[in-house]
């Protein structure tokens, strides 16, 4: 069960940021004016940070449960399998990438800071594009090879 439930919630995350980096930030910049668009994409990343970090979390307390039952059942534990490094590089970057650059892309965008508001922007697209194959990588993973135990 917990398995599934694995596979489920990478699947679920990586289809959110597919959404996010594919459809709603190109089409807010689209139809909208570059200033509203640049407002709404901030409201859609100020609430995907808080749910990544959830689902982040949980995946990696899941995995910790199925490696104790591995281990349990007489298997070998693997402390640092790619489904728990796989999910703690997500977290990094929405920390890094959100609650970490977010309030220095403000100060750049008021003229303040050390780096520019493109260059953040630029650190920032880049730690979410590798969450996003992290995000993917582990639902690659939670369903191509299967759990060591049933």
């Amino acid at each position: 069960m917990f398995a599934r439930l694995q596979a489920l919630l990478a699947a679920l995350w990586g289809g959110l940021l597919l959404c996010i980096a594919f459809v709603a930030t190109p089409s807010a910049f689209a139809v909208l004016e570059r200033a509203q668009a640049g407002a709404y994409v901030a409201r859609v990343f100020a609430m995907e940070a808080p749910i990544s970090l959830a689902i982040a979390l949980v995946l990696m307390l899941v995995e910790r449960r199925l490696s104790r039952d591995e281990v349990e059942a007489g298997g070998v534990s693997h402390v640092f399998s790619a489904r728990l490094l796989l999910p703690s590089v997500a977290l990094f970057c929405t920390v890094a990438g959100y609650y970490g650059l977010q309030p220095m892309m403000a100060d750049a965008k008021a003229g303040h800071g050390v780096a520019s508001f493109a260059a953040l922007h630029g650190v920032s697209l880049a730690f979410f594009g590798v969450k996003g194959l992290a995000v993917l990588a582990l639902a690659w993973v939670s369903q191509l090879s299967p759990r060591r135990t049933s």
